[in-house]
């Protein structure tokens, strides 16, 4: 990109121990001049990978310049992070391995780089400075754009696989620290069965007149009692409750509200939120750049799952999309859809949305699997 657009970011807000920078990073540089001294033929755009491994607020590692993997220069470099704001110090020490043709010399560089961080997309980006090696002279100066990755272009340096494989034994603990122990419960043997013991119950023997003779009864016979003849009781009265008839039910008139489709690659892609934005203004303009390097980045921007712009190609230029936002239409969706991928991964652009006296940035990070979503809402109290 021939000039550097510098924004805001509003996704910094990350705590000391999130701003690990032990990986890869790669993106490219743009320079005001060459990079490498005396490379006739060659244009001012550069890919710029970067091997780090961080010890607290301190890093050191290896950074590749390159147009291929066969024209390339490799520096040893080191650094510093500052936890609070996220910016980095990145500087080369010394250029190691140079493989290019007609140079005589070549150039190391100091960046000043803002990390941040969007989702599980992690970036820095900034300015750099550059001296030739032998002699202190100017080299000129440019813009930097890093993106977090996985892999080398080249391979991975012996210090970043040993540190790798630190970081994942120390993970491996941890999981089985945190995985609760379940201990079995003690083996008990059951009481004994203690059989209770019989009881003898005494009795006393009985006491008999010594007479043996029965004592007669002077009180007359009892008359024997008639018979009672039952009979069973009336049974009480049932109340019926009169229950009023429920009232005719009103016929329901349904509307049928055609769905709008969802485009395919709305279907098939994820839709990753990057960004909610909230305002009272009603008439909303986008402006949208290709963020890094030009590298021919070609987008298509869906706004309520309908085409609005499609297969634009990302410049330095603005791409302008407007709408508006009322109380009838207080929720706007608006998707960004990578149409490839340019000459370095990945689809990257700038947005910049300008809502009334407001004005907010989002940088918009989008793949062949991945959609990018903002989402508008309309707020009068705002």
């Amino acid at each position: 990109m021939k000039r550097f657009l510098s924004f805001v970011v509003f996704f910094t807000a990350l705590s000391a121990a999130a701003q690990d920078l032990t990986g890869v990073w790669r993106g490219s540089f743009n320079s005001g001049g060459s990079r490498f001294m005396e490379m006739p033929g060659l244009d001012n755009r550069y890919k710029f990978e970067v091997q780090l491994d961080q010890r607290n607020k301190a890093f050191s590692g290896v950074t590749y310049s390159y147009l291929t993997t066969v024209f390339y220069g490799k520096a040893s470099c080191r650094g510093t992070v500052n936890p609070k704001t996220s910016k980095v110090l990145l500087e080369e020490l010394k250029i190691v391995e140079v493989r290019m043709s007609n140079s005589t010399s070549a150039c190391i560089m100091t960046c000043f780089l803002q990390y941040s961080k969007i989702g599980d997309e992690e970036f820095m980006e900034g300015t750099y400075s550059s001296m030739n090696e032998k002699d202190s002279s100017n080299c000129g100066k440019g813009t930097v754009f890093l993106r977090k990755v996985t892999s080398s272009d080249f391979y991975k340096e012996p210090f970043l696989i040993k540190r790798e494989a630190e970081k994942e034994k120390a993970a491996q603990q941890l999981a089985r620290k945190d995985t609760p122990r379940i201990t079995p419960p003690a083996r008990t043997n059951p009481p004994a069965t203690q059989k209770p013991n019989p009881t003898v119950k005494k009795t006393s023997p009985s006491l008999v007149p010594s007479n043996n003779l029965a004592r007669k009864s002077t009180a007359p016979p009892k008359q024997p009692e008639r018979p009672v003849a039952k009979t069973n009781p009336a049974p009480a009265p049932v109340t019926i409750a009169t229950v009023p008839p429920a009232d005719t039910p009103k016929p329901v008139v349904r509307v049928n509200i055609p769905a709008v489709p969802t485009p395919h690659d709305l279907a098939t892609r994820k839709n990753e939120l990057v960004r909610t934005i909230t305002t009272s203004a009603r008439e909303i303009t986008i402006n949208i750049y290709d963020n890094g390097s030009i590298d021919n980045d070609t987008v298509s921007v869906y706004l309520d799952k309908k085409l609005v712009l499609g297969n634009k190609r990302l410049t330095d230029r603005p791409i302008t999309l407007k709408f508006e936002l009322n109380e009838d239409q207080d929720y706007h969706e608006l998707v960004m859809v990578a149409e490839n991928l340019g000459e370095i991964p990945p689809n990257t652009s700038l947005m910049v949305v300008k809502a009334g006296s407001q004005q907010f940035e989002v940088r918009i990070t989008s793949t062949e699997q991945k959609n990018a979503v903002v989402i508008f809402k309309f707020d009068k109290n705002r």
